[in-house]
């Protein structure tokens, strides 16, 4: 641990995997045996799967999460899931804010503050993602739109004690791309989000701040020893057991 906080590797499937490849993904890697355990891993499939895994991951030291949720609670809303949903097959993580989410659904920073609103009386535990476009990145804008993202995102609301929230920081330019920021690019990103969130009330070195963008098995133990960085959010790499594994094992 840093500082006594928690280390996480969450595999986001994204649109991948039927419920078929996440059942098989789920049993190989239960049975996995690792060099260590301290780190907190959450898989997080599609809706359709996520029942199975639930189940699979019950009494194991893994975790099930879901991609998004709806902030209400019930309703006409076709297509949606609320969180009561997610809670009765015991679903523990949910990622809000994805830059997918952002910029291929038009999500805007006041839909992702009322998830916030709603999630954080339950028992489920937001991964909220925040990150720039490399346009902004090239403008020089990255400090303001991060701290757009994480200030709209608490806004006028009760923050929740610090084990309850957990950020990934994801350059939008990173995602999927193969691309990867410099292991100084991250680590100074990472310090502006520790600071941006002391500024705006939490006691930021009590919070894990995951990095995401194209992590892999040759390039996961350098971002690790980044001493801001608290694990990973995985997109691509984490369809695969056997690279999901070799990154955890590199934590």
């Amino acid at each position: 641990m840093k500082n006594n906080r928690i280390q996480y590797c969450i595999a986001n499937w994204k649109m991948c995997m039927t419920n078929s490849d996440g059942i098989e993904f789920a049993n190989q890697f239960k049975g996995k045996q690792f060099k260590s355990d301290h780190a907190k891993v959450v898989l997080c499939p599609s809706y359709t799967s996520l029942y199975s895994i639930s189940n699979i991951l019950e009494k194991t030291p893994y975790c099930s999460g879901a991609q998004d949720v709806y902030f209400e609670n019930s309703g006409a809303y076709t297509g949606k899931i609320s969180i009561d949903m997610l809670k009765d097959i015991d679903v523990e993580y949910c990622i809000l804010g994805h830059s997918e989410r952002r910029h291929i659904f038009g999500e805007s920073n006041d839909v992702i503050q009322s998830k916030i609103n709603a999630i954080k009386i339950s028992s489920i535990i937001p991964i909220l993602c925040i990150g720039e476009t490399q346009e902004e990145r090239e403008s020089e804008l990255t400090k303001k739109v991060l701290e757009q993202q994480l200030s709209s995102a608490f806004l006028n609301i009760d923050l929740p004690h610090e084990q309850k929230v957990v950020i990934a920081y994801e350059p939008v330019w990173a995602i999927g791309t193969g691309k990867v920021a410099t292991l100084e690019m991250v680590s100074e990103t990472h310090i502006l989000v520790r600071n941006i969130l002391e500024k705006i009330g939490f006691n930021a070195n009590a919070i894990s701040i995951l990095y995401g963008g194209s992590v892999n098995p040759n390039n996961a133990k350098e971002l690790a020893e980044i001493k801001d960085v608290d694990g990973f959010l995985i997109g691509g790499a984490s369809l695969n057991v056997d690279s999901f594994s070799e990154i955890l094992d590199k934590l």
